[in-house]
Parts: C-alpha cells; sequence; structure tokens
C-alpha cells in the first residue's frame, strides 16, 4: 500500500486529465475505483451527506467538474448521466443529532463510510479509495487522499456533484417545514439573512446545536 501511496503522491495533476489516478490503479490491479466527497460541513443546518462514485472506464470524465464551479440545473443535469453511463453510486448521510453529537469531521467521514457501505449493499464494493480532504476514512479499503480532490480526480467531482444535488433536495424539503429561514436559497449556510432568522425566531429542529451562530441562541 505504501508503494501505491509513493506513486500516486508523484503524480502531478493534470486539470486536463482528471482521470489519471484512476487508470493508474486500474493497471496496479483495482478495478473498482472509487471517488468520494461530503457536502455540508459548513451549513449551520440539515445532515451531511456524502456520496461514493465509480466512473466505467471508458466514460467521458471531463464533464464532471467541482460541483462548486457549475451551476444548480448543470449539477442536476450530470448527476442525471451518471446512472445512464453505468456508473456505482452511494450516498451516505448523517443526521443533525449525531452532527452535534460527535462533530463534524468524524459525521464527514461516517457520511463517506455509509455512502461506501450504500454503494456495496447491491453493486461490487470498490476496492480503492480516493477521497477529498486530507483524513481517511475509518475502513480497511485502501485509500488516499486529496487536497482539493475534486480538481484532480474525475470520480472524486462526480462524487461531489451527487453530494450535492442530493443535499439541496433534502433542504429544500426541510425549507418547506421551516420556511422562516429560508433554507431553499440558503441551502442552511450562515447567510447574513439566515443568520438573523436565527435571532429573530431561535433555532428550529433544523438547526446544528452546537455550531456558532446556534448555540448562542439554544
Amino acid at each position: 500500500m505504501q508503494r501505491i501511496e509513493e506513486i500516486l503522491s508523484s503524480i502531478v495533476p493534470d486539470t486536463n486529465d482528471t482521470f489519471l489516478l484512476e487508470r493508474t490503479l486500474r493497471t496496479r490491479g483495482f478495478s473498482c475505483v472509487a471517488g468520494l466527497d461530503e457536502v455540508g460541513r459548513g451549513p449551520l443546518a440539515g445532515p451531511v451527506v456524502a456520496a461514493c462514485v465509480v466512473l466505467p472506464p471508458h466514460c467521458d470524465f471531463s464533464l464532471y467538474l467541482d460541483s462548486k464551479k457549475l451551476s444548480h440545473n448543470r449539477r442536476c443535469l450530470l448527476a442525471g448521466t451518471l446512472s445512464e453511463i453505468g456508473a456505482l453510486m452511494g450516498v451516505g448521510i448523517v443526521s443533525i443529532a449525531t452532527i452535534d453529537r460527535i462533530n463534524i469531521l468524524q459525521a464527514s467521514l461516517l457520511a463517506m463510510k455509509r455512502a461506501i457501505e450504500n454503494l456495496a449493499s447491491t453493486l461490487p464494493a470498490p476496492d480503492f479509495l480516493l477521497i477529498d480532504g486530507k483524513f481517511k476514512i475509518p475502513m480497511d479499503t485502501p485509500q488516499f487522499t486529496l487536497i482539493k480532490g475534486e480538481s484532480k480526480s474525475a470520480s472524486i467531482a462526480a462524487a461531489s456533484i451527487l453530494a450535492k444535488v442530493t443535499r439541496d433536495a433534502l433542504m429544500d424539503e426541510l425549507a418547506t417545514q421551516f420556511p422562516v429561514y429560508n433554507l431553499s436559497r440558503n441551502k442552511g449556510y450562515p447567510t447574513r439573512e439566515h443568520r438573523k432568522a436565527i435571532v429573530k425566531y431561535g433555532p428550529a429542529p433544523c438547526h446544528r446545536k452546537t455550531f456558532k451562530g446556534v448555540k448562542e441562541f439554544v
């Protein structure tokens, strides 16, 4: 495993070839390389959501970019194409209560673990994980972390898109239950409008009670 990490670390990221890591791993015998990313570490409200995506070897990987650089409509379109091209997918969700209990970092790693388990419940389990960020998932599966991984791995980018689309839909549902916070627009992030609403109305069950900007009003 150490040798694989050294090989991957030596690869200079190429923005024109964001499938290089995946191809390299395939030449080393890994047949099911998954990208993982999470969405929702910064918001004051809502769950954290992670996705696990295995892109087919001959897909048009250039389509899958960092979700933050894409419009909502483009993200939804690309999330839909994942099924069409035969990508393997899993989603993991960690609740607000669990975030408050174990902290957001551990909740993010748990969401990614759940995304892998969700995929593996009906499909072949990934044999290698490319993870956005600097923290590994507490699993035995070989894995490699990448800072700003969405720009270096199409698989991670695809996971970021799927996670973002999934979480946005969940926040839209919460918005219908708690309309005064306008969650459909801010998606739970600490915008001025959202923070002012918390001050005026107090926190709701959708809010993370341990987060600054909420805990002061619990």
